[in-house]
């Protein structure tokens, strides 16, 4: 006889747990299931985020940072060192002590809020009925009034590259590198290709990042993707735009395998060897083996579960979140996706505005971004003006010792309000929810200029740049 639940939530990721705490939170019996494994072969929970995405990535961004800043940056502020050397099994190491701290702070977290964990792979039968095969073979069937499916996203595999966990690997096999690579090759300048790339280049490889797009960062605004495209060529990026791999081949050399990649770009067909290889072409919903035959819920050709706007399938208590269904394919998206569901689910008001989701790629400098782009305006013939401050001019940017990069506010030629924000620099991340705030509550630009904000900090960019938007900048000539 299968378990009743009011709530049964299938994956624990950054949607899936906090849909289910937050529904455990409304008073719902609430299950959630997940069949993931930590690196040593126990549950761990969190998701792609927190084992093997986000926080991993951002742990060896951090350590890459400050060795690299050793050689490039302490020299100006007069510190000296002899011999600086890189522990790539200790960097390693504390990325995964980080990993597994959260990923236990999740089970604690679950334990708090009387959310049943279950462990396994499940898949979801008609009726609300789900199957759950545990890893040691055997099954538990569960039911709900409600589900919700909350799979989570798998890396692409290239036809041509297959992953072999060693040589050509996807962003899992570059966290976990024994030792710098000589030569890594990066197919797909995205987030991932740019982050890990820079990890392994600030610690000595030699990188060449493949795209088969003819421009950088299609998805920024134009001319932030030119000025960080710039400095990333500054730090050793080999970057080459309009590069389309075709044929990959893994060839044994002694002890150690290299990789040959062929592609094409302006000049014909190229070949280069590399000690590594890593796809980042980006990623597909987790939704093979979701669903069972008979549940109604619907595929669009993308592998993505068809949902409207407020993450229902169109199924009597079916629901799907995260990177499963469209929209971008970002942990904090999933978060409020999350919690949105959990709240329609108690009969609360829940809402995701999926125009005002933050943008960030933690490279150095950061590219961040909300809103829409010069370019998608101009295709939308909406009338806008525009206003621009270089963190070059900014005291505090200049004192840390990092002036690469500007600030964007777009707005409305006529009525003011902010259309988009996109900033290239030093800690970008945590600056891009001006923009989100101010556009969520249809703040102007004017609004922006006229905040005070604290001098010096790298936020006063923001404040000259909605001043520039009106000629009326102080900090620089107009």
């Amino acid at each position: 006889m299968s378990e009743q639940f009011d709530v049964i939530v299938i994956g624990a990721g950054p949607a899936g747990y906090h849909a289910a705490i937050r529904a455990a939170q409304l008073g719902m019996k609430v299950a959630c299931v997940d069949a993931a494994l930590g690196k040593d072969g126990k549950p761990a929970l969190g998701g792609t985020c927190l084992r093997v995405g986000c926080i991993p990535s951002k742990a060896l961004l951090d350590s890459s940072r400050q060795y690299w800043n050793m050689g490039h940056l302490f020299g100006d502020h007069g510190i000296s060192f002899k011999d600086a050397k890189i522990d790539v099994g200790a960097m390693v190491g504390r990325k995964d002590k980080i990993v597994k701290q959260f990923t236990g702070g999740i089970a604690m977290l679950f334990k708090a809020n009387k959310v049943a964990p279950y462990y396994g792979f499940a898949t979801l039968h008609p009726d609300r009925v789900v199957k759950v095969k545990q890893h040691d073979d055997s099954e538990v069937e569960l039911k709900a009034t409600n589900v919700i499916l909350a799979a989570g996203s798998d890396s692409i595999e290239l036809p041509f590259a297959k992953f072999d966990g060693e040589t050509v690997v996807d962003n899992v096999g570059a966290l976990d590198f024994a030792e710098v690579p000589k030569r890594l090759c990066v197919i797909g300048a995205g987030v991932i290709g740019l982050e890990l790339g820079s990890v392994w280049r600030r610690l000595g490889a030699e990188v060449t990042v493949l795209e088969a797009l003819p421009e950088f960062l299609a998805a920024a605004d134009a001319e932030m993707a030119k000025v960080a495209a710039k400095e990333f060529r500054k730090q050793g990026l080999d970057i080459r735009l309009g590069a389309k791999v075709g044929k990959t081949e893994v060839r044994k050399k002694g002890k150690k395998a290299e990789v040959e990649v062929t592609y094409e770009d302006k000049d014909g067909e190229q070949t280069a060897t590399f000690d590594r290889l890593l796809v980042a072409v980006g990623r597909k919903p987790a939704s093979k083996g979701l669903l069972a035959d008979g549940t109604g819920v619907k595929l669009d050709d993308r592998g993505r579960i068809e949902v409207d706007e407020h993450c229902h399938t169109g199924v009597d208590g079916v629901w799907a979140i995260g990177d499963c269904v469209r929209g971008p394919m970002l942990a904090h998206k999933g978060f409020e996706e999350g919690i949105a569901v959990a709240e329609l689910i108690a009969g609360l008001p829940g809402h995701v505005n999926l125009d005002t989701v933050p943008w960030v790629i933690y490279t150095e400098p950061e590219i961040a971004w909300v809103g829409r782009t010069e370019r998608q305006l101009k295709e939308d013939e909406v009338p806008y003006k525009v206003g621009t401050f270089p963190f070059a001019a900014l005291g505090r940017a200049v004192a840390m010792g990092e002036p690469a990069g500007m600030v964007k506010v777009i707005a409305h030629a006529e009525t003011d309000r902010v259309l988009g924000l996109h900033l290239v620099g030093a800690n970008v991340s945590e600056l891009v929810h001006e923009g989100v705030l101010t556009m969520e509550f249809n703040g102007s630009a004017d609004d922006l200029a006229r905040i005070c904000h604290a001098h010096p900090t790298m936020s006063e960019a923001i404040h000259d740049a909605a001043m520039a938007l009106d000629k009326r900048a102080i900090h620089k000539t107009n």
